[in-house]
């Protein structure tokens, strides 16, 4: 509920902090004192947009903010998901500046306009002429119904198997289509892949390949080096090993004269066994290297194919290829077996249809027991109000078609007068008529469900009399089991209101604002008075406003 409500600089309301109270506020004020500022104010705080005209002073910021007691609405689910303080006295505010920009808060932390208002229409519902035309629309009609039933828990284990339903036909119809455009490919990717296994393709191959393709291409020249090499290492008096079997005869002569001596002749023998171990691996390897010109066409042969198959794949390497090659497997796979996939979630979609319609059938049947005594709530709500000939008819049609709402098509009819067919709500109930079904529909889902803060704006328009009276009864009713607020300008409704605000315009020599303040009982009789038409002071009018308070 709305706790209380603090406006600052915002149209003709210079500032302005409003303490609101649970049960049926009424505010009241003269035509055009500022009574839809108080809407607009609210509007804010909900998630309307705004411009640069929300403020009264445009070189001074505005600012809306909002106390809300949250306790009874379960909503820590929004403030976790949305990373948002949870607390039972939130905070809303939404500040203007002069350029026209505005900023949200949720309890001090930044929000969107959209997490505003996603929060604003649970904690608010203001009904204006334009709200009235709710009840027209086929969602709402079927939210009366199943919040009358006490259907809502039972509809979102429908639509949870509903969504599930349509997940798993959405599922197949891509899996159609993969197979489809799969089967118009298929002999394609197969030769593809074909030509990929029957390549043997192993890591490692290429770079092997071309080592030894490199090697094979240049066996002279190769040969050539490693005799060159072993030749200066094993000539008889010019070769390497000579020169340092001469070195070390001379360095052995010196390794009794000290330990450096000796080091020199041991690192010298250590150079002269490695060079003797190198001679003989070049006489080896030179004996080892022979032109094979069928070797070497092979593997011109072979790296070429795989060259190709880079080429032809867009990829650096064999590694590329074996991925595709495996990619190409898959789908090939996927293809082959889809029609396994297919069997098995038309089995799933005729299973998951078929639960469906068992909650739907349940659905329907608790709908249509709860028809007659809601029609009838209703209908009784309306004669109250002056409509005594008032009748609704409910139609909940069994439909084949499975939506989000159930198997139903829903229409409501109408009708306010002796001797007329009801017709469609729409055509069948005027303007007036149509805001005193909102408001008996109202009154009777506030028994059923925790509703938002109800702001009603004149919602009496038309009404007068003993249906004022009426009307003002049931206002006070509803507010026993939630927070209302009406603006009114029959003293028969604001007479009911257990708080009594008051608006109206104050002139100066430089300008106009509006104020709102509460009014005490001694006031309440007094503006109760005025509204009955009396002139201030007079006895009669102050002793019916006395009646009417009582």
């Amino acid at each position: 509920m709305l706790t209380s409500l603090s406006i600052k600089n915002y149209a003709l309301i210079e500032q302005a902090h409003l303490i609101f109270k649970d049960g049926f506020t009424v505010i009241t004020g003269e035509t055009g004192a500022g009574k839809s500022i108080l809407l607009g104010a609210l509007g804010l705080i909900t998630g309307r947009r705004a411009d640069s005209a929300s403020a009264g002073d445009h070189s001074k910021k505005c600012v809306i903010e909002g106390i809300f007691n949250i306790e009874s609405y379960q909503l820590q689910g929004f403030f976790e998901d949305n990373d948002l303080d949870y607390e039972l006295a939130t905070i809303i505010r939404r500040e203007i500046v002069p350029s026209g920009k505005s900023r949200a808060f949720i309890n001090d932390t930044p929000v969107t306009l959209q997490q505003l208002h996603f929060l604003g229409e649970r904690l608010v519902d203001i009904h204006s002429q334009h709200k009235t035309l709710e009840v027209l629309d086929t969602d709402y009609q079927f939210e009366i119904i199943d919040t009358f039933a006490n259907t809502q828990q039972l509809l979102l284990s429908y639509q949870d198997q509903f969504a599930t339903w349509k997940g798993l036909i959405k599922e197949l119809e891509g899996i159609q289509e993969i197979k489809k455009k799969a089967q118009l490919e298929y002999d394609y990717q197969s030769f593809l892949f074909n030509e990929l296994d029957e390549a043997s393709l192993k890591e490692g191959e290429f770079e092997e390949l071309e080592t030894q393709l490199n090697t094979l291409s240049h066996t002279e020249e190769i040969q050539e080096g490693l005799l060159e090499a072993q030749h200066k290492l094993t000539q008889d008096q010019l070769g390497v090993l000579d020169l340092l079997s001469e070195i070390r005869l001379a360095l052995g002569k010196l390794v009794t004269y000290g330990a450096d001596y000796n080091s020199f002749h041991e690192r010298l023998r250590s150079s002269f066994l490695e060079l003797e171990d190198l001679s003989q691996e070049l006489e080896s390897k030179i004996g080892s290297i022979q032109t094979d010109p069928i070797e070497l066409q092979r593997i011109n042969e072979r790296v070429q194919q795989l060259y190709n198959l880079m080429q032809k794949h867009h990829v650096q390497d064999v590694p590329g290829l074996i991925t595709i090659r495996e990619e190409l497997d898959a789908r090939l796979y996927e293809v082959q077996n889809v029609d396994e996939k297919i069997e098995k979630l038309e089995k799933d979609i005729a299973f998951a249809k078929a639960s469906l319609v068992k909650v739907a059938d349940t659905l329907s049947k608790k709908r249509l027991e709860a028809i007659p005594s809601l029609t009838a709530s209703i209908e009784k709500i309306l004669v109250s109000l002056g409509m005594p000939n008032a009748r609704l008819q409910i139609g909940l049609v069994p439909s084949d078609v499975l939506d989000i709402r159930g198997k139903n098509t829903l229409q409501f009819m109408f009708s306010a007068n002796k001797g007329m067919e009801p017709k469609s709500l729409k055509k069948g109930a005027s303007g007036g008529e149509l805001s005193r079904v909102m408001l008996a529909v109202k009154a009777v889902l506030s028994r059923h469900k925790k509703l938002p803060t109800l702001i009603f704006d004149e919602i009496d328009t038309g009404v007068s009399g003993d249906v004022a009276l009426k009307m003002g009864d049931i206002l006070k009713e509803m507010g026993n089991t939630m927070q209302l607020v009406s603006i009114t300008h029959l003293p028969q409704i604001a007479g009911q209101g257990t708080s009594h605000f008051k608006v109206f315009k104050e002139d100066t020599e430089v300008k106009t604002s509006t104020q709102i303040v509460t009014l005490t009982p001694e006031e309440r009789i007094i503006e109760i008075a005025e509204m009955l038409g009396g002139v201030r002071g007079s006895t009669t009018a102050l002793e019916h406003a006395k009646n009417l308070l009582n």
